[in-house]
C-alpha cells in the first residue's frame, strides 16, 4: 500500500510557514467537524507538531481526540502497540512501523480517524538507505485498511518537520 519511494506529492512544493499550517490545520477540522469525526495523531519525528497545529484552532476539542508523540521504540510499543519484531525487522522509519503506529492510535483512542508519522528529521541519523529527509505517513479510518507513503523532503530539520505536517494533514484531507 506505500506510494512511490520518490514521492512528489504538493507536500514538497507547498507553502510550510506558520501561516500556512494554520490554515491547513483550520480546513482539516471543517472537514472533520462537517463531518462528525474525531482526529487522532500518532507523531514520531514530528513531535507532536500535528497536535500542536491541530489545538492552537479555537474549538478543536470538537474534532481532537488525542495526541500521541511517541519517539523511541519503547514508546512506540507502549503506546501505540508497534510490535518488538517491526522494529528489529524494519526499524522505526518504515511502512510497517508506519502502519502499525496508525492502526494502535485508533485502537488506544476514541478517535474515527489517524494519522502517524515517522522520520528522519536530522541532522543526523541518515544512512543511505533512509537519508534525512525520509518519512513515512499513514492515515487510517476506523474499521479500514491503513494507507502509508514515504517522503524524502529537502530541507534541514524545521523544514522536513514543517513539511511533514503539511503532507500529514493534506493526507487527511484527502481521506475524509
Amino acid at each position: 500500500m506505500a506510494g512511490d519511494v520518490n514521492s512528489t506529492s504538493s507536500a514538497l512544493d507547498a507553502r510550510c510557514d506558520d501561516a500556512a499550517l494554520a490554515e491547513l490545520a483550520e480546513r482539516t477540522g471543517q472537514a472533520l467537524s462537517a463531518r462528525h469525526q474525531m482526529l487522532v495523531t500518532a507523531e514520531s519525528c514530528t513531535g507532536g507538531w500535528i497536535a500542536k497545529v491541530i489545538t492552537d484552532i479555537p474549538g478543536s476539542s470538537a474534532w481532537f481526540d488525542c495526541g500521541m508523540a511517541a519517539y523511541s521504540y519503547e514508546a512506540k510499543q507502549a503506546l501505540l502497540g508497534v510490535r518488538p519484531e517491526t522494529l528489529m525487522e524494519h526499524g522505526a522509519v518504515s511502512e510497517e512501523t508506519a502502519i502499525e503506529m496508525v492502526s494502535g492510535a485508533l485502537i488506544h483512542s476514541g478517535a474515527s480517524v489517524a494519522v502517524a508519522v515517522t522520520g528522519i528529521a536530522g541532522p543526523g541519523g541518515g544512512t543511505p538507505d533512509k537519508p534525512v529527509g525520509m518519512v513515512w505517513i499513514a492515515w487510517k479510518r476506523r474499521g479500514g485498511y491503513p494507507h502509508a507513503e514515504v517522503f524524502r523532503f529537502p530541507g534541514d530539520r524545521d523544514e522536513v518537520r514543517r513539511r511533514t505536517v503539511v503532507a500529514a494533514l493534506s493526507g487527511l484531507l484527502r481521506l475524509i
